[in-house]
């Protein structure tokens, strides 16, 4: 669907706004960088942020917002003959194959680095069990199978963390995608 020119204009100012915030929070750290540096990096007002994102901390996880919207888009278009768990693997792993690994090893220094990122990271997690849930319950078409979307969901999120921080810890030494099925491989062979 075509976007009207007053959108795109919004969209490419949020995305100015997110590399100059990270580039800076990358420079100089999290909390060294002030929300008047990030305004003067984007060539916009301090007012004009808050129209964007409500604090410095929403610029950090404005890129998982988008990869769980792609993540659930994902999801309902795997192949009904797929389970649930495959469907959430295989969602996750075509996600991961689009995440640029610089990025996504700078976002995981930066939630590494300060408390208040990782304590936002847990509550991002639990918002996507939630999303990733709601969007198996609807693929599945039955209200009857929540409980198993739920734990599937659950195991699928617990997978993304565990593999986000392995991938992180190791040095992100694998594409995303090649350690997301290493997961999910893991998870398989214990449920056996």
């Amino acid at each position: 669907m075509a976007t009207g020119l007053r959108e795109r204009k919004r969209q490419q100012t949020r995305e100015r706004l997110t590399r100059a915030a990270m580039a800076l929070f990358l420079e100089r750290g999290f909390e060294a960088t002030t929300l008047d540096d990030i305004a003067a990096a984007a060539d916009i007002s301090r007012r004009s942020f808050f129209h964007y994102f409500a604090s410095k901390e929403d610029v950090v996880f404005a890129w998982h917002e988008e990869s769980t919207a792609d993540l659930i888009a994902a999801v309902a278009a795997r192949p009904a003959t797929e389970s649930m768990l495959t469907a959430a693997e295989n969602a996750i792993a075509a996600v991961a194959r689009q995440f640029d690994a610089d990025e996504a090893m700078a976002i995981a220094r930066l939630k590494h680095d300060n408390p208040a990122l990782q304590a936002r990271d847990q509550v991002k997690y639990e918002k996507f069990e939630r999303a990733l849930a709601d969007a198996l319950v609807k693929r599945a078409g039955r209200k009857s199978e929540r409980l198993q979307a739920r734990l599937v969901a659950m195991i699928a999120t617990g997978a993304m963390r565990i593999g986000g921080e392995s991938w992180a810890a190791e040095g992100a030494r694998e594409k995303p995608d090649a350690m997301a099925k290493r997961v999910f491989a893991a998870i398989r062979a214990i449920l056996e």
